[in-house]
């Protein structure tokens, strides 16, 4: 006996929702193409459809992360066997990566979304709402936290980046690689997931800041933020590495007890203490800086707000954002 499986789709808005104008514009439509179509549905699987945001994903937030967040805890206790979320594709690894941080669920919670508008000559849309679906209805979905499935592949949250403007192949994930894969006989997962500590805030921290280094760098975008700053995420050069102009302003945030996490601006790698000359990462950890292995710049900031909102100060805070691969 077929058991059916009850999905929640809730839309935030994003190229999945909108068409391509005759002017070759692609605009938000005022009537999201994927509401009420049913035709791509797999069997076994009863839908429920929920615009629950229309934005282009530059307009999302943590604050609109947040609601989305609490409104996939309801569909759990109303009886849902997984959720998808659509999100435009810009900022759509970080939606999934402050899911994945803030959702304590077996429930599966797929992301996906669409490189091309429901009109455009190979939209990839339904195809990947389908997919997600079915990814979202597997039971070897449970337990593996939140899930991003684009082009046929799954990747964990944690992991995945947009890695081209326009690609439908873009969402990859650097060094590990996708999870598993949807075919068309169902979803298959090759890869063993790690845990990681989920916390379950209901409010966030503000001032949370993102800065990028660069050859020649000094200290002016740092003394530049503001003097209620509560964490700041470096992307810094290579293995772990700072110009050394940047430390004196880097050492007044830290003597204000502002923590600072860094990861690699690269593409591939991870941070690490490597070089032990001025503004070497060996320096930068004894200066006190939280070296995060493994996560790019948006999700490290992602991080170190949610432990900073769920009240992890000092050592505690420290091996929360370090632990991102174990």
């Amino acid at each position: 006996m077929t058991v059916t499986k009850h999905i929640l789709v809730l839309h935030t808005g994003g190229t999945i929702s909108m068409t391509e104008t005759r002017d070759g514009d692609i605009m938000p439509s005022k009537h999201n193409p994927l509401l009420g179509a049913d035709s791509f549905v797999p069997a076994g699987v009863e839908l429920t459809s929920e615009e629950i945001f229309n934005l282009p994903s530059p307009h999302m937030t943590p604050e609109r992360m947040l609601t989305l967040v609490k409104r996939i805890r309801q569909a759990e206790k109303d009886g849902a066997d997984g959720v998808v979320v659509t999100h435009g594709t810009d900022t759509l690894e970080e939606t999934a990566y402050f899911l994945d941080l803030t959702l304590d669920s077996a429930m599966p919670v797929v992301v996906t979304g669409a490189m091309r508008s429901s009109n455009e000559i190979g939209s990839d849309g339904l195809e990947n709402l389908q997919s997600a679906i079915k990814t979202a209805a597997s039971d070897e979905s449970r337990n593996k936290g939140t899930l991003v499935v684009m082009n046929d592949e799954i990747h964990t949250a944690r992991f995945v980046t947009k890695t081209h403007t326009t690609n439908v192949a873009t969402f990859r994930t650097p060094t590990f690689g996708p999870v598993g894969l949807v075919t068309k006989d169902g979803v298959r997962f090759f890869q063993e997931l790690i845990n990681q500590e989920v916390c379950a805030i209901d409010h966030l921290v503000d001032h949370v800041f993102l800065i990028k280094a660069y050859a020649g760098m000094d200290g002016t975008l740092f003394d530049a933020l503001p003097e209620n700053i509560h964490g700041l995420t470096i992307e810094a050069l290579g293995a772990g590495n700072l110009p050394p102009a940047t430390l004196p302003a880097i050492q007044r945030l830290l003597d204000r007890h502002v923590p600072i996490v860094l990861v690699s601006r690269c593409f591939n790698g991870v941070a690490q203490t490597v070089y032990n000359y001025e503004g070497g990462g060996v320096q930068l950890k004894k200066m006190g800086i939280i070296f995060c292995q493994g996560l790019n710049g948006q999700k490290a900031r992602i991080k170190l707000q949610v432990g900073l909102s769920d009240g992890k100060r000092g050592q505690a805070l420290a091996d929360f954002v370090d632990n991102a691969v174990s």
